[in-house]
């Protein structure tokens, strides 16, 4: 009876924890995907295409799920790692994509601790600079505790509600054209290739494309059995970015369409003010402040877990490892400022990454040394390249005309 109790009590103390982790990961990967360009991204966007940028989001959202439930299910089946499937799908591959990612996620981060710092400036009135050191400060102080994992899942949930209730707030106060913003949803003005780059590099490309499936498996949860359980937590996790994405749209929607002015300097903080007045604009600083650092946080960690593929010392030093990364991001930050400016450029070029990311992934998934006896489905493998087509065409397509021409 003693080892019966025994046994129950340890079962649920597992079951427990791999339901902690899939949340974890879920959060992880939303909330880092909900970062600081993304709120910056939605609301230029939002006023470039006005109600039409409804199908944007939900074209994102739709590619969005392809990728993240192709990728959350092959690493969960291999337990293997997105640099360690392309190493094995092509020698060298997963190296390469790793140099990518990092160069990537640097970028990004470099992003994100603009902006927190924004968050700080709006809050407390500091300047830019100032105001990122003491953000990249505690983002790395959550390293320096032995439980990295379950302080980084509570840090990262708690704050992403925390943000999701508050722009929820702004939406409805900005009064937004709803009737008209669905039926543009559907039948779109114009559609912004651009944009749609932009978002889809920003919420699934780059580092983010692997960041909840890492997750998982620095959990300890691989092998087949846990499929099902990996597919639903990729398509909640995307749900939640659709969902903030489509609040912020609202939001911003309904500022614009009450004529009120964007600040081309800050033009989220705009959406926020002009919605709910100086109020408005505290709670701005809240979440854009929130969003900066947890996102600091996921592109950080995910990062620095590619470089694990360059040396199995890595694991001795991962915790300084990110240390170092967030410090080196925000030193880069403070040397060039520009914050609104760089959270625009970021997402475009993780959009870059994700065609080769997910197609080396892919591939792998045909591989029996990388996934043994799992069969991915037909119809997910044939919309992945589908994804990996369009995002290849319209990353080049981008390029040429927006850097290029």
């Amino acid at each position: 009876m003693a080892e019966n109790k025994i046994q129950k009590e340890a079962d649920r103390f597992k079951v427990k924890t791999q339901l902690r982790s899939y949340i974890g990961a879920i959060f992880l990967m939303a909330i880092t995907a909900i970062g600081p360009g993304f709120l910056m991204q939605t609301t230029v966007f939002t006023q470039k295409s006005g109600a039409s940028f409804g199908f944007v989001i939900l074209a994102s959202v739709v590619i969005d799920i392809i990728v993240q439930i192709n990728v959350w299910r092959i690493i969960v089946a291999s337990g293997k790692r997105g640099q360690e499937i392309g190493n094995a799908v092509l020698p060298g591959l997963g190296y390469f994509i790793s140099v990518l990612i990092i160069i990537g996620g640097l970028c990004f981060n470099i992003g994100n601790v603009a902006g927190a710092a924004l968050g700080l400036n709006v809050l407390f009135g500091l300047s830019i600079k100032p105001a990122a050191v003491i953000c990249g400060i505690i983002a790395l102080s959550i390293f320096c505790f032995k439980q990295i994992g379950e302080i980084m899942d509570k840090f990262v949930s708690t704050f992403g509600i925390v943000r999701i209730l508050l722009a929820v707030f702004v939406a409805v106060a900005a009064l937004p054209p709803v009737q008209e913003a669905v039926v543009k949803t559907f039948v779109p003005d114009t559609i912004d290739i651009m944009a749609l780059i932009t978002l889809i590099g920003g919420s699934v490309g780059g580092y983010i494309t692997f960041t909840g499936g890492h997750r998982l498996l620095d959990s300890g949860i691989k092998g087949i059995k846990f499929i099902p359980q990996a597919t639903r937590s990729a398509v909640s996790g995307i749900l939640i970015t659709g969902v903030m994405r489509i609040i912020l749209f609202l939001g911003a929607l309904g500022v614009i369409a009450h004529g009120y002015a964007i600040d081309p300097a800050n033009p989220a903080a705009s959406v926020f003010q002009s919605a709910a007045g100086d109020i408005g604009y505290k709670l701005f600083g809240i979440v854009i402040w929130s969003a900066g650092t947890t996102s600091v946080i996921g592109c950080a960690y995910t990062s620095v877990s590619f470089l694990k593929s360059f040396s199995n010392k890595i694991d001795a030093y991962y915790s300084k490892i990110i240390i170092a990364f967030i410090i080196f991001s925000t030193f880069v930050f403070v040397l060039i400022g520009q914050p609104v400016k760089v959270l625009i450029i970021v997402g475009t070029i993780n959009g870059f990454i994700l065609p080769l990311a997910l197609a080396s992934i892919l591939i792998g998934a045909y591989n029996k040394k990388i996934v043994g006896e799992y069969k991915h489905p037909v119809w997910m493998t044939v919309t992945g390249i589908l994804v990996v087509i369009v995002m290849g065409y319209m990353s080049v397509h981008t390029f040429i005309t927006q850097f290029l021409s």
